[in-house]
């Protein structure tokens, strides 16, 4: 499966040592990297459709210091997509109002009807993306209805209402940026660690060797904000399982590729 790296801190951060580590995953997740950095109100984004650990690029680019207060990075195992750029997490959507948000996921929608009539807009061919700009299509929605753009609060009870309802029968383990709240969902076990230390809280979906880790709760939106958790969302019974016959449709999907 892919793997998840985030950082949300309340102070610029360097991330070197903890993302060689990650990034060292890539021999189980073969099929693309990707890194975003935000400082300062700044972004950085790049990404490759290649193995990680074979990039010349991304070797010279942890050479040099990675620094932020909020950062994501993803290790691609391809379900659905093919191996190419577009494909490539993290991906990035503006809503209505010019907010920026920016998702990484890990998982498979088994269930996409939700999603899929955006497949005509997204740039790649992934569930991921759609997955975001279905988001993206309820903010608007909100924006259009209210004439204004959502506050913090009401942008996560919209991102809680769409974990709630799209988790049944999904993998949906993510995080997602929008400027100003760091978003966590997983709802498979054993899957998204976090490391708190210091005003900054690091994600992972495997614990690296730097740091006390703990599993994340399950099944229920968290906020972030500033290396601190802020909001947790509506609980739900929506863990998702390995089923054959879940697998074997990923597989077919796959072959058809």
């Amino acid at each position: 499966m892919c793997e998840l790296f985030g950082v949300c801190s309340q102070n610029i951060i360097q991330a070197n040592s903890l993302l060689e580590d990650f990034f060292s995953h890539s021999e189980k997740n073969p099929d693309g990297w990707g890194l975003v950095v935000f400082r300062r109100g700044a972004v950085t984004l790049e990404k490759e459709p290649l193995k990680a650990t074979r990039s010349r690029y991304l070797k010279h680019r942890l050479s040099e210091s990675v620094e932020g207060e909020n950062i994501f990075a993803h290790i691609r195992a391809a379900t659905i997509g093919n191996m190419d750029y577009s494909n490539c997490h993290p991906f990035v959507w503006d809503d209505a109002g010019g907010r920026t948000w920016t998702l990484v996921h890990n998982g498979t929608l088994f269930e996409p009807d939700a999603v899929t009539r955006f497949s005509k807009l997204q740039k790649g061919t992934t569930d991921s993306e759609e997955l975001l700009l279905y988001l993206v299509d309820q903010i608007n929605q909100r924006i259009l209805a209210d004439g204004t753009e959502p506050n913090a609060e009401e942008r996560f009870q919209i991102v809680d209402k769409m974990m709630v309802e799209l988790s049944r029968n999904n993998k949906l383990n993510l995080l997602i940026y929008d400027g100003e709240l760091m978003y966590v969902h997983t709802n498979y076990r054993a899957s998204l660690y976090e490391w708190n230390q210091n005003g900054t809280s690091v994600f992972a979906t495997k614990p690296l060797r730097e740091g006390a880790w703990v599993p994340l709760p399950m099944n229920q939106l968290l906020a972030y904000r500033a290396g601190k958790r802020l909001r947790c969302g509506t609980p739900h019974d929506n863990e998702f399982l390995d089923e054959e016959h879940d697998i074997n449709m990923v597989y077919a999907t796959y072959s058809e590729l």
